[in-house]
């Protein structure tokens, strides 16, 4: 009796844990759809004064990783690069820490007090969030894990590429030794060894299915965010065909999956953020450097390589990773619908029923969802911060996305009843 009540306490307990989660998701979806930005959006607006190559060093220090990754298609093994050590707490839930040199820790403190001083129309409760980032980033070790917690609600803009680069190695820190640039310096050599071993050979030199794949892959980069003129530029789709093609050849298990090129866009935005200044509408990268345009595609190369280790099975033959997904949002909405949630309210039958009797799949609508992070399905300015809560989720993503895409979906179809409702009350 006392172990079916216990069973029955813990169920409950879960349910109210899962019921929580669902709501507070479907809060914060409805935000986006209202016309505001993603909830927990920092709204700063960047000095361009800061924003050059030699002002960017003043305002973070730079944590460099670098990957290696085997023929098989895999980065298990891959080297991260950070400037200064990297120990290994003794906290059980092994809260990873970096190490960085005090003159790091000045140059960000003198960031933090210039972002404070200048007058950048913000809010205050952003420039809470400013001082709380920089501080993380400026003490002798960065804690890992309340850095995922302060990413979860947004990273300022000019501190995303730091903060993107430890928040991508952060599972596999406690096992690093000491690094230095050399490593990401070797990393980027790499890169462009296979771009010249793979990319920049005759055709002759290529086999049938290669140049097919570069067909392919020629054909899916003018489609690339196609609404950012930003995206269409000569080197922008020169960048997309090495990196693409490059990540093809060396991961054969998969190969090119139409959706791997949309997954490449948020590096490239990010990264590029420490050479160009102002929107992305004038961006241009025909006149960088070209040895900065290699490095930008190396970094876009090795963390796309480390964000897809985590997901391999949505790409390989039938994407079966992609089908489980599917069908866990099935399940979900088909739960939250039989549930009592306020914001179901209005609608008049369960989405899922509805669905079913219009004989509507869910593979139909949410296999692009899951094969491209959402990326295509909001505008582009948006990717950025959507992608902090990504990449802060760690291992945990392809389930997290489980959740967005049925808050997503639900508040979509509560409104569209809402108007249809005050639509027909309104004729009536």
């Amino acid at each position: 009796m006392n172990n079916n009540n216990s069973r029955g306490e813990e169920h409950q307990r879960n349910k109210e844990s899962l019921d929580s989660r669902i709501n507070q998701t479907l809060e914060n979806v409805q935000g986006l759809l209202k016309g505001r930005s993603i909830p927990g959006k920092v709204l700063l607006t960047r000095r361009t004064d800061q924003l050059h190559d030699s002002g960017l060093q003043e305002q973070s220090p730079t944590y460099q990783r670098s990957v290696s990754h085997s023929d098989a298609g895999t980065s298990d093994d891959m080297d991260k690069s950070l400037e200064g050590g990297v120990r290994n707490t003794n906290n059980s839930n092994s809260n990873t820490v970096v190490n960085k040199s005090r003159s790091s820790k000045l140059k960000i403190e003198k960031a933090a007090n210039e972002v404070q001083s200048s007058e950048m129309g913000t809010r205050a409760t952003d420039s809470a969030r400013v001082t709380k980032f920089s501080r993380e980033l400026s003490g002798q070790t960065v804690i890992l894990k309340r850095l995922r917690e302060l990413a979860w609600s947004g990273v300022p803009p000019y501190m995303c590429p730091n903060v993107w680069r430890l928040l991508l190695v952060s599972s596999e820190l406690s096992d690093l030794g000491i690094r230095d640039m050399h490593h990401l310096r070797r990393k980027r050599v790499e890169y462009l060894d296979c771009v010249g071993q793979f990319y920049d050979i005759p055709d002759t030199e290529q086999s049938a299915d290669e140049i097919s794949m570069l067909r392919q892959i020629s054909l899916d980069c003018p489609r690339t965010v196609s609404d950012v003129a930003f995206f269409q530029q000569a080197q922008v789709q020169k960048s997309l065909k090495h990196i693409l093609y490059t990540w093809a050849i060396r991961h054969p298990a998969s190969g090119f999956v139409q959706g791997i090129n949309d997954l490449v866009t948020p590096f490239l935005g990010v990264f590029l953020l420490e050479y160009l200044a102002g929107s992305t509408d004038s961006w241009s990268m025909s006149d960088m450097p070209s040895e900065k345009i290699s490095d930008i595609e190396a970094d876009c190369y090795w963390f796309l390589s480390k964000l897809l280790d985590g997901m391999q099975n949505h790409y390989t033959f039938a994407q079966p990773g992609i089908q489980r997904l599917v069908f866990k949002l099935k399940e979900l909405v088909s739960f939250i619908c039989l549930s009592d949630f306020s914001v179901l309210q209005l609608l008049p039958e369960p989405v899922y029923r509805h669905m079913e009797n219009q004989g509507l799949e869910y593979l139909q609508f949410a296999f692009c969802w899951f094969n491209c992070l959402f990326i295509r399905e909001i505008p582009f300015h948006l990717v950025t911060r959507l992608w902090d809560t990504y990449l802060a989720e760690g291992d945990a993503l392809p389930d997290f996305l489980v959740y967005i895409f049925a808050s997503f979906l639900l508040t979509v179809c509560t409104l569209a009843s809402f108007v249809l409702n005050c639509f027909t009350s309104f004729h009536h």
